[in-house]
C-alpha cells in the first residue's frame, strides 16, 4: 500500500528538518510504503534553502497560498503520482509519527473512506491543547455533529489518512481557511465515510500557529457559517 504523507510547511526552518527525519528513520509495519512531501507556502525564512540543502523531497509554491492551498496541492500530488492513501502530517513536530500505522489502518482494510487521528477518543498522555482551545473543539464537534449526525470529537486535529476516493475529491475540492472542520463536513455530503483513531500529538517544537487569541473569535465565526454552508451543498455521492 503506497501512502504519501502531506507536510505543509510555511516558515518552518526550526523543525521541517527534523519531523523529515522521524519519517525517513521510522520502521513501518509490511504492506505500508511511505514517502513524503513537503509542500513549502511560499515561506519567507530559511524552510526552501534548508530543504533544498539536505535534498528533502519538496515542492515550492511561488506565493503563500495557507494552508488550504498547501494542503490541496499534496492531494493534486497524491493524485497525480497514485498513492493509496495520502495523510496530513504537520511540518512543525506536532504529529506522533508513531501513531501513522495506526492512523491508516481502518483505511486500509476498507473499514472508512477517512480517518481522523483523535487526542480525545482515549486519553492520552500527549499533548492535549490548551483549556480554551479543547473548549472551542467541542463547541466545533457538536455543530458538526448537529448537521451530520456523526460524533467527531477532534474536528480540529490535522493528523488525517484518505483513500484514493478522499485523494480524488481534496485535490479539486478543498476549502481556505482552517479548513479541517469543514473539509469533514464536506466528505460527509459526498458520502464517504469517515471515522475516528486514537493517536498521540506533541507540542509544537518550532514556529507560529496561525490562530491566536485575538483571531479566535473570528475563527470560531467563519467555521461555523463554513459549516452549515456545507450543509446546505448538494449531497451527491461522490465516484
Amino acid at each position: 500500500m503506497r501512502i504519501l504523507l502531506i507536510l505543509p510547511a510555511y516558515n518552518e526552518e526550526q523543525t521541517i528538518l527534523q519531523t523529515v527525519r522521524q519519517i525517513q528513520e521510522t520502521s513501518f509495519p509490511e504492506g505500508m510504503e511511505v514517502d513524503y512531501i513537503v509542500i513549502n507556502d511560499g515561506s519567507t525564512d530559511g524552510t526552501e534553502a534548508l530543504c533544498r540543502q539536505h535534498q528533502l523531497n519538496c515542492l515550492s509554491l511561488i506565493q503563500n497560498l495557507g494552508i488550504g492551498g498547501a494542503v490541496q496541492t499534496g492531494y493534486l500530488y497524491a493524485a497525480r503520482y497514485d498513492y493509496d492513501i495520502a495523510v496530513q502530517f504537520d511540518g512543525d513536530g506536532q504529529h506522533d509519527i508513531r501513531s501513522l500505522a495506526d492512523l491508516v489502518k481502518p483505511v486500509m482494510e476498507g473499514r472508512c473512506d477517512f480517518s481522523v487521528g483523535s487526542r480525545f477518543v482515549t486519553r492520552s498522555s500527549g499533548f492535549q491543547s490548551t483549556a480554551l482551545r479543547r473548549l472551542g473543539i467541542s463547541y466545533l464537534s457538536a455543530v458538526i455533529r448537529l448537521v451530520t449526525g456523526q460524533k467527531i470529537t477532534d474536528v480540529t486535529s490535522g493528523y488525517r489518512a484518505g483513500n484514493r476516493r478522499a485523494i480524488q475529491y481534496f485535490a479539486h475540492n478543498y476549502p481556505v481557511d482552517y479548513p479541517e472542520p469543514e473539509s469533514l463536513v464536506q466528505l460527509h455530503k459526498k458520502g464517504l465515510t469517515i471515522c475516528e483513531v486514537p493517536v498521540n500529538m506533541f507540542e509544537r517544537s518550532g514556529g507560529k500557529s496561525s490562530i491566536n487569541c485575538f483571531r479566535s473569535i473570528y475563527y470560531m465565526i467563519k467555521v461555523t457559517l463554513a459549516i452549515f454552508i456545507a450543509a446546505m451543498q448538494r449531497g451527491e455521492e461522490f465516484p
